[in-house]
């Protein structure tokens, strides 16, 4: 017998390409897929069907977080205010040899796919050491995630031997590449300046052969042409490129420092980008260049980044942030409107990671990754615009249901896993 899931009398946001609204919808799920989805009275109710009422809320696909490092919730607060090349040399790295193992990434990475769903987050892509922790934690919680294993030329948590770090990424794929549906293997090289134009060859092609997403830090300040030694007068992104590193199996995250010459690269070459705005701003990184990579057709999704630099996982807070925070960059009121924000968090998010057939919109045939946004809350009402609450007025503390992949993950604002271990 299929395995159904009703929803009706909600607001649907579909973030479909032509990101319509049906003011009065229903939703049927059926085996972790959307069936059908309308207005009211335009799909039959089954009769065996688990039935949500979502009056009063908007109905939309679930957030996707395109950048975290979920174990590093354990270093929340630990150093804050500081420079990135003190915070992350002098403090993380540091503290992360003395207190990452297997059981500490499991431990906070679960901690974190808990803080994610409950904020209505149902996707995420992350990089960081001992994947396999990673992943495991994934697994538990429910939530659909990219796994990167880390690659750096530095002896890392679980790889003490840097001429090791691409066969542990590789290993790392092979073991999960098939093992869940939920769960996508990845390679993240950490960055340009802390990997060797080997290692990022080699990583890359690595990437390629096993057909998983590539991800890595990108322009994050504008000194880092200055570490890398064999960048010369070249951009970050043209040194990559140059070495054949960007393609559309590629996500760069942050690109603060890029031009337009940069982007015409990225947009060439078919390149995701994670946009971490909180991140940036707490570490003064500087304000990426949204609005023009927008114009220049770049597909764009939002991240968070590790709880340590933002210091939360709240996909929400984040939207309310982009928004403004470009908007007074630009002296313009009208960038980053509201729907396209939306957009960034969900389908544009999809498309980065190269899940787009599968989830970032309520499309038939798509996998059911979907939440629900309270909008009776007293800070949400009245509601104008459905889009403009979400973004400048609603709170991860809002989301009441989540389901991903058809499951129910998160019901009226709580957990619903058996084992929180």
């Amino acid at each position: 017998m299929a395995n159904q899931l009703f929803i009706r009398n909600g607001i649907l946001l579909t973030m479909a390409e032509d990101s319509s609204v049906i003011e009065n919808g229903s939703l049927l799920v059926e085996d972790g897929e959307i069936r059908a989805l309308g207005p009211a009275g335009s799909i039959p109710m089954p009769a065996r069907a688990r039935v949500i009422d979502a009056a009063g809320c908007v109905v939309m696909p679930g957030l996707v977080n395109c950048h975290t490092h979920l174990p590093m919730s354990l270093f929340r607060g630990l150093a804050d205010d500081l420079p990135l090349d003190v915070w992350l040399f002098e403090h993380i790295f540091p503290a992360e040899a003395e207190q990452i193992t297997p059981a500490s990434v499991r431990k906070w990475a679960r901690h974190s796919c808990e803080e994610l769903l409950l904020s209505g987050t149902t996707c995420c892509c992350d990089g960081y050491f001992y994947g396999d922790g990673v992943a495991e934690a994934a697994l538990l919680s429910g939530i659909r995630m990219v796994a990167g294993q880390g690659v750096i030329d530095f002896p890392a948590p679980g790889v003490p031997d840097p001429k090791q770090n691409v066969a542990a990424a590789v290993e790392f794929v092979r073991r999960w590449t098939g093992r869940s549906s939920l769960i996508m293997p990845s390679i993240f090289c950490h960055s340009p300046y802390t990997c060797s134009q080997a290692t990022l060859v080699t990583a890359r092609q690595a990437a390629r052969d096993l057909n998983v997403l590539f991800q890595i830090h990108v322009a994050e300040t504008g000194a880092e042409t200055t570490k890398i030694p064999r960048c010369g007068d070249r951009s970050v992104v043209r040194y990559l490129d140059d070495l054949g590193i960007i393609d559309d199996t590629c996500l760069l995250v942050h690109c603060v420092w890029i031009d337009e010459a940069d982007m015409a690269i990225i947009k060439k070459r078919g390149a995701g980008v994670a946009h971490c705005a909180e991140s940036n701003m707490k570490l003064a990184a500087g304000i990426a260049p949204v609005p023009g990579m927008m114009d220049a057709g770049i597909t764009l999704g939002l991240g968070t980044d590790g709880s340590a630099s933002n210091n939360n996982l709240d996909l929400f807070q984040e939207m309310d942030m982009v928004s403004k925070l470009h908007k007074a960059a630009c002296a313009d009121p009208g960038v980053l409107a509201a729907r396209k924000v939306v957009t960034l968090a969900t389908l544009g998010g999809a498309r980065a990671l190269g899940l787009d057939r599968k989830i970032g919109s309520l499309t038939r045939g798509k996998r059911a990754d979907i939440i629900l946004v309270n909008l009776g809350k007293p800070h949400l009402v009245p509601v104008y615009d459905p889009f403009a609450s979400l973004v400048h007025g609603a709170k991860g503390s809002d989301v009441t249901h989540v389901i991903v992949d058809g499951r129910m993950v998160v019901e009226n604002g709580e957990l619903t896993g058996p084992d929180r271990s």
